[in-house]
This record gives C-alpha cells, sequence and structure tokens, in this order.
C-alpha cells in the first residue's frame, strides 16, 4: 500500500469518526468538570459538616462583637479546626478592633397620659450608641420620615425633643437588600442628624422585613463635629404603638434608659487557613466570612454561615482529593460589623507583602438558598464565569451578574484592583432575623446552607482550573 493511500485513508477515517463523535463547542461544559461539580454538592448535603460547624459556632461560643471574650473564643476555634483539618498553613493577622458592650439596662417607655395609660416597648440600643445619663432620659418625642426632614423642620422642632425616625422598610422590593438600604440611613446617621439641631436622643422604627416585636440592632457612625446623643432601636409593633400614640397626643413623652459602655480599642486576629496551589503557590483566591457578629442571637445567618462556608468550600477539596492550582485562602474576618478593621488590615498585609491574588469572593448573606453569584470584574471575566452555568443545577447558582464583592473583600479590591464576587442567596427571610435575637442556628436550614458551601467550592475550583 502506497504512502498516499494510507493517507487518503487516514483522512475518511478521520471523517468517519468526527460524523460519530460529538464535539464541544466553546462554553459547554467539560464532561469532567460536570461530574466533580456534582461530587461538591453530593458530599456536602450528605456529611453536612458546614452544618455541624455552624452549630458548635452558635450553640457553643454564642454571639462574637468584636472585642468580646465570644470573639476571642471564636477566634482560637476556627483556627482549631482549620488546624484539625489538615490546611497547609493556618495562622492569625492582628487587628486592633473597637470594643462596645451593651448594657443590662435597655429600656423605653412611653410616658403615662392624662388618662393614665403607660406602655413599655421593645428596644435595643443600637449599635455603638453612648449611654443615656444615669436614671435615663424623659423627653417629648418628635416623629419623622427622613434625615432630610429634621433639617427641613430645623432646631425651634428638634432641641430638646427625642426624634423618632419612622420611616419603614419598602416591601414593594422583591429584593429585599433594597429594601434595607433604603431605611437604613436612619440607623447609622440618624443620630448626629437630630443632634446637630438639638435632640437628646433618637429612636428609630428598626430596618427589618418581618411583622414582630423584636427590635434589630445594627452599627451607628456618630459624626465626629457633634454631641453624641442615645440611640435606640424599636420592634415593628412598638413603633406602631408610638406612632399612634403621638396620633392621638401630639405631647407624647418617652423615656429611655440604656447603660452601653465603650471601652478602649482591643487586640484581636483575622483568621486564614490556606492549601497551597501545585502551579501557581504565590498566587491566592481567598473566600471569606466575617466571624464577629453582633451581641444578640447567634450571629448563625450574619454570618457564621458564611465563615462555615468558607472553611467548608476549600474543605470539600481535601475531602474530593482535590489539589488546588493556586492557593485558597480561607479568612474569617473581624470587625465587619462596627469597624470592617479586619478586611482594611487583611488588604494592607496583602499591599506590603505584594501578593497576588487573582479572585476574591465573600459570603455574607446568610445561610439560605443560593441563587447566584455576583461579579465586580471586566466583561470578559463575567462572560466566562457564565459559560460555567451549565454546570450547576439552577436551583443553585442560576445567573452570574455583573456587580458584587462584600464588605471584607472590598478594601483589597480597592487596593491591588483584584477580582471579587459575592454569593447570593435567596433573600426574603435574611432581614426579618438580621441583627436581631431571632438569628440562632436553629433558623438555619441544613440543605439550604450545604447548597451555599458546595456552590462555593465548585465555583472556587472552575476560578482555579481555568483562571480569569
Amino acid at each position: 500500500m502506497s504512502i498516499r493511500s494510507v493517507s487518503v485513508l487516514s483522512i475518511v477515517a478521520a471523517i468517519a469518526i468526527l460524523s460519530v463523535s460529538p464535539v464541544r463547542a466553546q462554553g459547554d461544559p467539560d464532561p469532567d468538570d460536570a461530574r466533580i461539580v456534582q461530587r461538591f454538592f453530593e458530599t456536602a448535603l450528605v456529611e453536612a459538616e458546614s452544618y455541624h460547624l455552624l452549630d458548635t459556632l452558635c450553640n457553643d461560643i454564642g454571639p462574637r462583637l468584636s472585642g468580646s471574650q465570644g470573639a476571642a473564643r471564636a477566634i482560637v476555634w476556627t483556627k482549631s479546626v482549620m488546624e484539625r483539618y489538615g490546611f497547609d498553613r493556618v495562622y492569625l493577622q492582628d487587628v486592633m478592633v473597637p470594643h462596645w458592650e451593651r448594657g443590662d439596662r435597655q429600656t423605653a417607655r412611653i410616658e403615662p397620659s392624662a388618662s393614665g395609660d403607660r406602655d413599655d416597648l421593645s428596644l435595643l440600643a443600637i449599635g455603638g450608641s453612648v449611654a443615656t445619663p444615669e436614671g435615663g432620659i424623659t423627653a417629648p418625642v418628635l416623629e419623622v420620615q427622613s434625615l432630610d426632614e429634621v433639617v427641613e423642620l430645623g432646631e425651634d422642632a428638634v432641641r430638646g425633643k427625642i426624634v423618632f425616625y419612622n420611616r419603614a422598610f419598602d416591601h414593594r422590593n422583591i429584593t429585599t437588600g433594597a429594601g434595607y438600604g433604603g431605611a437604613v440611613d436612619q440607623r447609622t446617621r440618624g443620630a448626629s442628624r437630630a443632634a446637630q439641631y438639638g435632640a437628646v436622643a433618637v429612636v428609630i422604627r428598626s430596618v427589618t422585613s418581618s411583622f414582630d416585636d423584636h427590635p434589630h440592632t445594627g452599627t451607628l457612625i456618630y459624626a465626629d463635629t457633634l454631641p453624641r446623643i442615645p440611640a435606640g432601636a424599636l420592634g415593628m409593633d412598638s413603633a406602631d404603638r408610638l406612632a399612634a400614640r403621638l396620633k392621638a397626643d401630639p405631647d407624647t413623652r418617652l423615656h429611655l434608659n440604656m447603660n452601653n459602655v465603650w471601652h478602649p480599642d482591643a487586640p484581636s486576629h483575622n483568621v486564614v487557613g490556606e492549601l497551597i496551589g501545585s502551579d501557581f503557590p504565590d498566587t491566592y483566591i481567598t473566600v471569606g466570612g466575617h466571624i464577629d457578629s453582633w451581641d444578640v442571637g447567634h450571629g448563625a445567618h450574619d454570618d457564621g454561615a458564611g465563615c462555615m462556608h468558607s472553611i467548608g468550600a476549600v474543605r470539600l477539596f481535601q475531602k474530593l482529593g482535590i489539589r488546588p492550582r493556586h492557593t485558597l485562602r480561607a479568612v474569617m474576618f473581624i470587625n465587619e460589623e462596627n469597624g470592617t478593621r479586619g478586611g482594611k488590615r487583611y488588604a494592607e498585609i496583602a499591599v506590603e507583602e505584594g501578593e497576588k491574588h487573582l479572585f476574591a469572593i465573600e459570603s455574607d448573606a446568610g445561610g439560605f438558598t443560593p441563587r447566584g453569584i455576583g461579579v465586580n470584574a471586566a466583561d470578559s471575566t463575567i462572560e466566562k464565569m457564565r459559560s460555567w452555568l451549565p454546570l450547576f443545577n439552577p436551583n443553585t447558582i442560576g445567573y452570574i451578574r455583573k456587580g458584587g464583592g462584600g464588605v471584607d473583600i472590598r478594601p483589597l479590591h480597592n487596593a491591588t484592583g483584584t477580582p471579587m464576587a459575592g454569593l447570593i442567596t435567596d433573600s426574603q427571610r435574611m432581614f426579618d432575623v438580621h441583627h436581631s435575637p431571632k438569628d440562632v442556628f436553629e433558623s438555619v436550614n441544613r440543605r439550604e446552607m450545604e447548597l451555599g458551601t458546595a456552590s462555593l467550592g465548585a465555583f472556587l475550583y472552575l476560578v482555579d482550573r481555568y483562571g480569569l
């Protein structure tokens, strides 16, 4: 047989093979990747390791406000978990954090009217609030709907009053984060705006989507140039009762009594665990959540779930026998709730050490069913990531949208340009429990929690394998 005859036969055979073998189009999932992604989900759902870790964090350690003993115990424990798992490197990053403690007195009372009616309201001090004077404050109440209304009413109307910010969470929004964002300025900046015009204290309608009488706390930002006045949040039912009383009697007076305490800054830590990359050991992919929480409830969804998602996602690489190409870092950031110093310090160290970060992703949307990923990166990167969507069950990661990240990884993004992303979960119940005594372990569903862990793990696998 001649060489020419062999060449013709080879060409014919190749054509025959192509005619019966499927050709994978660009962007179609690799069958091997599909099987590996499926294993991430199967392992997480069956073994539920993240969920069991969250149980320990919530029920054995509990709330973890920066500077507290709870936060210190959580730092020691998360470090020991990653060491026990055999992560290649586990270490602490030193961070100085603010230290505020809620006192044992948090009372709000509508003073008796002419008919003798008195009403005790459900109150939580807003995080960082100063205390009332010994014995409390009693003053007339001025109801407003916005910070701008305080300015419009001016000093004559505001001076000597307790300002009651009564703008409600906007329930017209399907995405609950928009409702939260539309009302939260009353909590963060309402006290200083009222103090500017002579108010003696403020109370707010809690920033929540729930319909009950559990108040929700959160951070308060005082302006350095203005007096610091006490600030508290009322449960929804209590806010309704106060508004009704004011409508019936505009001269209604309110009594507040809180004994919160500010302490000097305290030493604390970010906790970092790494799996060293086989090909690019000096290039990092960060996944993280914040280990601190408010001092009410367990901080289960905010953000115990995100921390256990992050440890669990890296742990799945170990359990599936996958050595990452880049170094994976699980980071438990400290002080997201009332200062963001952990995220800032992480970025500072990255710059000081000249670290190269390929990507950073944060889980801080609760342990609810995952829905998608929000990405802050080049359009070409987002399109590449969207080609991975067929690998995921649409009941998990169903979309990848432009715009996303997180409070703790934003300083890294701003300092180094590292692309960042955030896990998006079903938000409908998040602001029912957020920053409240209801944010407890029992509010977390095991399957929903593990779907989040697996989604993060599988997404990290694809970023690690294919890059950006």
